[in-house]
């Protein structure tokens, strides 16, 4: 991503054609693209008044509201305008064409959110947010999404820096000076106190971040039983489409399928698998082994059993579903909480469905703010827990606290990299370069 300081534009709505369109440049020629491009060369600030805009040749393109933001009291710091029109493809294909005439060029993926970013409008963490904002598709999603761009991330990631910093002070003042009193064995109890509190504090985010990231990616829920069970069909019930192939043949289902729905405001994968059995075949094989892998790797289990069969209890774990199918055709004998339902008239998946909600709730229950909700975030808190882990080994090891100081000023860098506040081109390129254009 180019780091010119140019003048961006870009659709800002959604894809034509639409109702409304809005086009928003931002950088330092838009009063002289205004005095070019609009009806009226001097807008008020902040108030959005009507105006035409012309092409390159003075010719009409279409009236609309505009809106002028001066720098730096805007989204991205910089002069901003903000032009709503109507949105056909044509008015926005000629609208762009002629406000990059005038001297602005087309903005790359997430540019506006960057240059906001490093404006110091928002750290990095928040950036992330609005991403999230938008491709929220689940209200858990939209919460989570809301609580992190209230800086709830970087709050708590800028405490624990604080906390390494009070540590790195009470080690430099023992290198700089050894002398005195309280330095530096006295200081080696108190600093090891505080990062054990740390890697405490970093071991509950990296556990809890599993649920954060769940809701932000998915949770992943397996449908598991024998063959004929009826695990496709109540896929296809719940999906409410011909997700999975249906046949009254043992070993339909060779291969995972997954389908993605929003269930009681969460996102979830549900998947369909293999019937679990033993088989020369070596393609069901291959699916049976798929089906128990994830089943392993799942966040929630639905097993399910047919009525006219007995319910396998060793394969059933604290926590997970059990559905028995066909309850349409016999009566069977149950001792122990199960969920009874024909899957192939619809009977009881509305059960299921609310099971599914129920038992996603009682893993967010407790969650008061998103701790980690994406990969990049767990693999800087493991890197810093792993330099907390060594410093806290040269302290019990005597090793001086020049080697400690080094570690617990590495394990800082790493938070400092999730937030922003330590920069590298890599990092920055990564995260923005998954934003839609316009934002």
């Amino acid at each position: 991503m180019t780091q010119s300081r140019d003048t961006i534009c870009a659709l800002a709505s959604g894809p034509p054609p639409a109702a409304i369109a809005t086009l928003r440049l931002s950088g330092p020629d838009v009063q002289s693209i205004i005095g070019k491009r609009l009806s009226k060369p001097a807008l008020t600030p902040r108030r959005a008044m009507l105006v035409e805009l012309f092409s390159e040749s003075g010719e009409t393109i279409d009236k609309g509201l505009a809106v002028f933001m001066p720098g730096p009291g805007s989204y991205t710091g910089e002069d901003t305008l903000e032009i709503t029109l109507h949105g056909g493809r044509m008015i926005i294909e000629l609208a762009l064409k002629s406000l990059m005439s005038a001297g602005a060029r087309l903005a790359d993926p997430g540019e506006y959110t960057r240059r906001a970013f490093e404006a110091g409008k928002l750290d990095l963490t928040r950036a992330e947010a609005v991403a999230d904002l938008i491709d929220a598709e689940s209200e858990a999603q939209l919460g989570q999404a809301l609580r992190q761009m209230g800086g709830a991330l970087e709050i708590l990631y800028s405490d624990w820096r604080v906390q390494m910093t009070e540590c790195l002070a009470l080690l430099e003042a023992s290198i700089d000076f050894p002398d005195e009193e309280d330095a530096p064995d006295r200081v080696d109890g108190p600093v090891a106190e505080k990062i054990k509190k740390l890697i405490e504090a970093l071991d509950l985010a990296l556990t809890e971040g599993n649920i954060t990231e769940r809701i932000r990616d998915g949770f992943r829920v397996a449908i598991l039983g024998k063959p004929n069970a009826g695990k496709s069909t109540l896929l296809n019930q719940l999906a409410k489409r011909e997700a999975a192939i249906v046949t009254d043949i043992p070993g339909t289902t060779r291969d995972v399928v997954e389908v993605r729905l929003t269930l009681g405001g969460y996102l979830v994968w549900i998947s369909d698998t293999a019937g679990l059995r033993e088989t020369d075949d070596i393609v069901e094989a291959e699916g049976v082994r798929r089906a128990r892998q994830a089943g392993a790797e799942a966040d929630l289990r639905i097993w399910m059993f047919d009525a006219r069969e007995p319910i396998e209890d060793d394969l059933v774990q604290p926590g997970d579903i059990v559905v028995v199918n066909k309850s349409d055709l016999v009566s069977p004998d149950v001792s122990r909480e199960t969920l009874l339902i024909s899957a192939k008239e619809g009977k009881g998946v509305e059960r299921v469905e609310a099971s599914i909600v129920d038992r996603l709730s009682g893993l967010t229950a407790n969650l008061s703010a998103p701790m980690i909700t994406r990969a990049r975030h767990r693999q800087g808190i493991e890197r810093a827990k792993t330099h907390l882990n060594i410093a806290l080994d040269h302290l019990n090891m005597g090793m001086g606290a020049e080697f400690t100081a080094e570690e617990v000023r590495l394990a800082s860098r790493e938070l400092g990299a999730l937030t922003g506040h330590v920069e590298t081109e890599m990092v920055l390129g990564a995260v923005f370069s998954s934003f839609c254009i316009g934002k």
